[in-house]
Formats: structure tokens, C-alpha cells, sequence
């Protein structure tokens, strides 16, 4: 049984054995974003940075899609209020996505049917993406008449340049998952029957490893393309040197020069 399952109307949070699953549940409507989902995935980001027995986390969507984007529904019923209602769910949305950025532990996703919009957002997040061969890949924003948000701006063109994230976000075409696998949006393409069963089987890998390195290393990496080279190696020295005086770098180190499987317990 789970350490700890929570079921919440928009987002079911389970913990078991240091793996964390955070899973959409507005399969109805292709997980949207409501300002309510978009507390709810806040709430459940800060307890996985915030619980030292977190140590990996999948996150996936219900249902035929993992994200459609916003509620448009929702923001077309909205009227003359549209715009406060859109501020608070990107505020919500962007608190979760920001503490799943430098969380410590290791952000695996897995995408089926569409990722679009905001999902697209919450994909290019992850540390470790899994495609399902039949899902969908797009910006899709600018069809509605909207500019994008969940932080697309700033990790789309680093991973796939300016001038492909200008094509997806001004033309909004849709890449399969093999083209999000070559533009360097999806780690790997995975059968739809076995793509849980692969990014769960990756995720308990990473919840055996060790913690505080992987949250070090996440936080370098995101933090590198606004740093330069000189003050890049500085937090890396400093990093480093931290990482070392810790029980995971002792175990580390001792399993390497003795020749064994290394057991990480996590750092608290």
C-alpha cells in the first residue's frame, strides 16, 4: 500500500517508497487548467520540494491526454472578469512549475494524446519526458488568441532554439512524438500500452539514487544559461564541495572503490 495517497478532485498525489505521483484528474476535459487544478498542482509541488522522503516524481495525466493547456471554457465564460481569472491561475501554475523546476528530486512525465498549451509547459519541465508514439506535441496558445505562459518561453528555446520555438509558438504546429524526441522535447517514444509502466520503472530508479546530488545538479543545469562561464564553475565548485561531505557522496565514493552497488538512502 502507499506511504501516503491523497485524493484530491484534480490532482491524486500518492507517496511509496520515495516515488511521489502526481496525476491530473480532469480526464473529462482533457486535464485543463482551472485555477482550481492550478492550486491543486501547486499545493502538491510544494509538498514533494518540501518532503525530505519525496526522492523522485512522475507526473502524468488521466485519461486520453495529459493536458489540453487553460480551460478556455472556463476563461470564455469568464466575460469581463477573464483577465483576474487567467492572473491567478498563472500564478498558481507558475508556483507549481517553479518549485518542480528546483525541487531536488528528479521530475520524470509522461505524456499521452496531447500535450498542448500549458501541458506543453508542464512537459518541458520534466527531467526525463516519456512520449507515448501516438501522442501530440504544440504551443496551440496563439490559436486561441492568446501568448503563452508556465514558463514555455524561457525552456522552449533553449531546447530547441529561437527559430524552432518561433515555428511552434507563432504557427502552432502540432510535432509527433518521434519530432518531439528529435527536437529535444521528449527524452524517448514509448508504445501507448507500456508508457506508465516505462516512466514508473525510470522514476523508482531515480528514487533509489542520490537525492540531494540530482536537486544540485537540476538546479545548475536550469540556472547555466543565464550564468557565465567563470560564475558557472564557482557554483559548481561550491556545489561539489557540498555534496561531498554528505552520506550520499560517502556512499557513493565507497561503492565505487570497492567495487559495489552503491545504497542510497537519501539526505535529509
Amino acid at each position: 500500500m502507499p506511504e501516503t495517497s491523497v485524493t484530491d478532485t484534480l490532482v491524486s498525489f500518492s507517496l511509496e517508497g520515495g516515488l511521489a505521483r502526481l496525476t491530473l484528474t480532469r480526464p473529462e476535459a482533457g486535464n485543463s487548467i482551472t485555477p482550481e487544478l492550478g492550486l491543486a498542482l501547486m499545493k502538491a509541488s510544494v509538498r514533494c520540494a518540501s518532503d525530505s522522503s519525496v526522492r523522485a516524481v512522475l507526473l502524468t495525466g488521466a485519461g486520453k491526454n495529459f493536458c489540453v493547456g487553460g480551460d478556455l471554457k472556463t476563461f470564455k465564460e469568464a466575460g469581463p472578469g477573464v483577465g483576474a481569472l487567467i492572473k491567478e491561475t498563472t500564478g498558481y501554475l507558475h508556483a507549481a512549475c517553479s518549485t518542480l523546476a528546483r525541487m531536488d528530486a528528479p521530475l520524470v512525465v509522461a505524456v499521452q494524446g496531447a500535450a498542448a498549451g500549458a501541458g506543453l509547459s508542464l512537459a518541458l519541465l520534466g527531467d526525463l519526458v516519456y512520449a507515448a508514439e501516438s501522442s501530440k506535441f504544440a504551443m496551440a496558445y496563439t490559436a486561441a488568441g492568446l501568448s503563452p505562459d508556465g514558463g514555455s518561453t524561457f525552456l522552449l528555446p533553449r531546447m530547441v532554439g529561437l527559430r524552432r520555438a518561433q515555428e511552434l509558438t507563432l504557427t502552432n504546429r502540432r510535432l509527433s512524438a518521434a519530432e518531439a524526441v528529435e527536437w529535444g522535447i521528449a527524452t524517448a517514444t514509448v508504445a501507448d500500452d507500456v508508457l506508465l509502466a516505462k516512466a514508473e520503472e525510470t522514476a523508482r530508479t531515480l528514487a533509489a539514487g542520490p537525492t540531494r546530488a540530482y536537486g544540485r545538479a537540476r538546479r545548475l543545469l536550469i540556472d547555466s544559461f543565464d550564468t557565465s562561464f567563470e560564475a558557472q564553475m564557482e557554483k559548481e565548485g561550491t556545489a561539489i564541495a557540498a555534496a561531498s561531505v554528505e552520506p550520499d557522496a560517502q556512499e557513493g565514493l565507497d561503492a565505487f572503490l570497492n567495487k559495489r552497488v552503491p545504497v542510497y538512502r537519501g539526505t535529509p
